[in-house]
């Protein structure tokens, strides 16, 4: 029953039905199956009002909307334009100023906005043109802002490690803290590439011209720290809040809302209108976690009816290479599902499948969901399907090609996945920055509680 289930939810899926009511139909069909051919009782579906009820009350996924209307006011208060055009004036004197603007930009509204969406599509109607205009080739320039937008996938308080902290049963703050090492290592690899293109083919990324470079007074300076010294204020009040344990993700990102209208109205960009298109865009962000997330429920509550978990168990539990083997085939997999499956997706209907097996090989769970978190930030990427691409292709001039952005996507995928081959290599990367608290060995441990002490009869005094 369990390869059937897995065969009607992808054959629903590539008739296009939405997921969340593919998962919901596939898991009512084959639960009224189950109980006819009597592998579960009726009264086993009565567990059901239960898990959704759980879901609508569970208070760790309340940070969703907050994460995302913070990043949606921010996204509309003109944060990207003053980030970007100071930072490019910055490092416009050397070959590749504007990509390594670009990247660094990218990480800091990955970091204060949390959507790829609003990474992509300001930096690409803000630089992309002045990428054109000075010379850079096509396929750096387009490639660089569609990676640099993927970033927000990985770097804390991503929405990604909020849903797949709670899939894994982790504590968000953990899966930050795991997260730091992986983002700076990607930004990294970024900077890193660029920095080998300029020196092999400086003509792909030139300079500024000097006439295109304002002066670099305490005017230029002001510009930058005026956009960036707020937004990292912002960042370390989230952050900060989580990792000292003063708040929990969802009062923190409560916190963020409040500091993203503040920044909004301190640039005077702050608006009622503003406002209202932010809150209506994450309704529409949460709605859908919200009804992916109740279809998931309803097709693992069955899969797991039918004993579905006991058979990914045997069947990933005894892949050739034990856990190492595992790794690879689970990421291989998440790779090609993340062609067709939106992050989301994939947390909810594949990582509750994956996690008991991870358990029992001994791997550590927040260090495989910052794992599988950056192997998802493959998704945005890949051609033809990525929705990074897409958002790129919607705002970019009509000479950029299509064929230019799906192949200047190419290096940037294959760096991501590098970054995927270090954290398997080097799990410290992960976990350094996890605060465990002391460690101890249960075969060392003796309890040594002694017997209770038997009082004399003749010391006990007898009351008449």
């Amino acid at each position: 029953m369990p390869p059937l289930m897995f065969g009607g939810l992808i054959i629903f899926l590539l008739i296009g039905f939405p997921a969340a009511f593919s998962l919901a139909a596939v898991g009512l069909f084959f639960g009224f199956v189950s109980i006819e051919l009597g592998l579960f009782t009726d009264a086993y579906l009565f567990n059901l009002p239960l898990r959704v009820f759980t879901i609508l009350s569970n208070d760790l996924l309340l940070a969703i909307p907050f994460f995302t209307l913070m990043g949606a006011i921010l996204e509309r208060c003109g944060l990207a334009e003053d980030l970007l055009e100071g930072t490019g004036q910055l490092f416009g004197k050397i070959p590749g100023g504007l990509a390594y603007a670009v990247i660094i930009v990218g990480a800091i509204l990955g970091a204060i906005t949390g959507t790829v969406a609003a990474s992509v599509i300001a930096m690409g109607m803000i630089s992309l043109p002045i990428m054109m205009r000075y010379g850079y080739d096509m396929r750096i320039a387009t490639g660089v802002i569609a990676a640099s937008g993927t970033i927000t996938q990985v770097i804390p308080p991503s929405l990604v490690l909020i849903v797949l902290g709670d899939q894994l049963g982790q504590s968000v703050g953990d899966m930050y803290a795991g997260a730091i090492g992986p983002s700076f290592l990607q930004i990294a690899l970024f900077l890193a590439f660029i920095a080998v293109v300029s020196i092999v083919a400086p003509q792909k990324v030139p300079p500024l011209p000097p006439e295109a470079l304002r002066p670099r007074d305490w005017r230029l300076w002001w510009r930058v720290l005026k956009g960036m010294v707020p937004s990292i204020v912002l960042i370390f009040m989230v952050l900060g809040t989580i990792f000292m344990g003063l708040a929990t993700p969802t009062e923190a990102g409560a916190m963020g809302v409040v500091g993203a209208i503040a920044l909004a109205a301190a640039n005077r960009r702050f608006t009622w209108a503003l406002l209202r298109q932010a809150m209506s865009n994450t309704m529409r962000i949460t709605a859908m976690v919200i009804y992916i997330l109740i279809g998931a429920t309803v097709f693992s509550l069955v899969f797991q009816g039918v004993d579905g978990g006991i058979w990914i168990e045997h069947l990933l539990s005894y892949l050739p290479g034990g856990a190492t083997g595992f790794l690879i085939f689970v990421n291989v997999f998440i790779f090609l599902l993340a062609f067709f499956l939106d992050f989301f997706e994939i947390a909810f209907i594949v990582i509750p499948l994956l996690a008991p097996v991870a358990k029992n090989l001994g791997i550590d769970l927040v260090w495989f969901g910052v794992l599988i978190c950056i192997n998802m930030q493959t998704s945005f990427m890949h051609p033809p399907f990525g929705f990074a691409l897409f958002y790129l292709r919607g705002i970019a001039p009509k000479e950029v090609l299509t064929k230019d952005i799906y192949l200047g996507a190419i290096p940037w995928l294959f760096l991501q996945l590098l970054l995927v081959a270090i954290v398997i290599a080097w799990p410290e990367s992960v976990t350094w920055f996890l605060d465990r608290g002391p460690r101890v060995d249960p075969s060392t441990v003796i309890i040594d509680v002694p017997p209770p002490q038997i009082p004399d009869p003749q010391s006990v005094p007898i009351f008449q």
